[in-house]
């Protein structure tokens, strides 16, 4: 049995052992599922991993790869405002636990890609689990998790291509005094 099917398997077991704790757990089991590839970056460096960049640009890209995808994701929520196919809320357009996921997806392939092809595998295959997890809740409909897929690895992706346009830049210069954080840009 080739790995992607048994990521997909795991997965479907992963779902099937969640559904009966959803009486005692709420939705806290995805809830913290989202952020799992995001922490996975940072767990993984902590523990000596070979990631590509040192913990303060890691760290920022990884914060601003959250907030862009956050802004983004709220402002359409708070725009659309579609009704959840629970009808609970008109905040299902797009998916926040997606987006949070594919960022954190993403932001495992830029670091740790390097290494092995499966840790981008295993990052996006939970992504696709929270993802479908969410439908299977019905508190999103599938456009909505796409949407939130999108957005998160967009977001994602845009970080990483601004860090290395901009940071690798001989006229910025990062400082953090252990209060305070700056950022100086000479032309």
């Amino acid at each position: 049995m080739n790995m992607l099917r048994r990521f997909f398997l795991a997965g479907v077991c992963l779902l099937w052992w969640l559904q009966p704790l959803r009486a005692q757990l709420g939705s806290t089991a995805d809830d913290v599922l989202q952020h799992v590839p995001m922490a996975s970056v940072v767990v993984l460096k902590a523990c000596g991993a070979d990631n590509r960049h040192p913990w303060l640009e890691t760290l920022a890209t990884c914060a601003a790869s959250y907030a862009v995808g956050t802004g983004v994701t709220f402002g359409l929520k708070h725009s659309v405002h579609e009704w959840r196919p629970d009808d609970s809320d008109r905040r299902s357009f797009p998916s926040g636990h997606a987006m949070y996921a594919f960022a954190g997806a993403a932001a495992l392939r830029h670091e740790y890609g390097h290494l092995s092809p499966w840790i981008p595998v295993g990052g996006y295959a939970l992504a696709t689990i929270v993802a479908a997890d969410r439908v299977w809740l019905d508190r999103h409909y599938v456009h909505d998790v796409l949407a939130g897929a999108a957005i998160g690895t967009l977001s994602a992706e845009l970080c990483y291509y601004l860090k290395r346009r901009v940071f690798k830049s001989a006229n910025v210069d990062v400082a953090f005094t252990g209060t305070q954080f700056s950022l100086s840009y000479r032309w």
